[in-house]
């Protein structure tokens, strides 16, 4: 763990990386509609198999391996868990910057934004659909005295768990972010999987549901890039990434999050 001084620049860091540009408002956006269809949602969400059974062996292995999390609070890699539990659109999208290799919070993209913005309520709406199947404690839910990365209230604390729609989202993301450039689609992925971490570590989620989580976006994803209506979207949005990377503007905080990503994990 960095002394205060060192997590103090690294929160620095991963503010002004996450903060939006001068020409991209802090606003979220919120589609009304996806990419596919509410049966498509709710085939999707059935899919999902049903959550370990309490006190069985995977639900007790789950139960060990978030207590371990618990000792990278307040380490760099808490304080990047803390930047990733914001997965709304466009400010979410700031979080693959550096896998991009580009500045989103200073460039203008509607075109990408609309598009993730369409995955966001896909992905989001078979999660929750898939949640209101099986109603699974969260780690912070289960232990009133766990710390979250984030605020919380009472009715967030007790809400359920599995799936995990965090890393629904970030799975979907990185998956959409892959088939728009397909060149930086591992280190794209890299981070899904990462955003999927940041929910163990921020005590919201145990493993199966992060497991869950990212096999639901997986799914979602190859429906959405599947889609006559993303290829239409697609040419817009890849024609603003390489705009976005033309400028030669990139994150300030690509060194400070390649430092939390190598703390290891329990």
């Amino acid at each position: 763990m960095r002394g205060a001084a060192g997590a103090s620049a690294l929160a620095a860091l991963l503010l002004a990386a996450c903060a939006p540009g001068a020409s991209h408002p802090p606003v979220f956006l919120d589609s009304d509609t996806g990419y596919l269809a509410p049966a498509d949602l709710a085939r999707l969400a059935q899919a999902v198999p049903p959550p370990p059974a309490p006190g069985s062996a995977t639900d007790r292995a789950d139960k060990a391996a978030s207590a371990r999390y618990a000792a990278l609070e307040d380490s760099d890699r808490w304080l990047l868990a803390t930047a990733h539990a914001e997965l709304r659109p466009p400010l979410a999208l700031q979080h693959f910057d550096c896998a991009l290799g580009v500045r989103l919070g200073s460039a203008e993209t509607p075109a990408l934004d609309r598009v993730m913005a369409r995955a966001f309520h896909d992905a989001n709406a078979v999660a929750e659909l898939a949640k209101a199947r099986a109603t699974r404690p969260r780690p912070v839910g289960d232990d009133p005295e766990r710390r979250a990365c984030q605020r919380l209230d009472a009715a967030a604390r007790d809400s359920a768990s599995y799936p995990s729609g965090s890393a629904a989202v970030g799975t979907a993301y990185a998956e959409t972010f892959a088939a728009l450039e397909p060149g930086r689609a591992e280190a794209a992925r890299r981070i899904g999987r990462e955003i999927g971490i940041s929910r163990l570590i921020c005590a919201m989620h145990y493993p199966s549901d992060v497991a869950a989580g990212e096999a639901l976006g997986r799914a979602v994803a190859a429906e959405i890039t599947a889609a006559p209506a993303f290829a239409e979207d697609a040419p817009a949005a890849r024609a603003e990434l390489a705009a976005a990377r033309a400028s030669g503007r990139t994150s300030p905080g690509c060194a400070a999050e390649r430092a939390a990503l190598a703390t290891p994990l329990p």
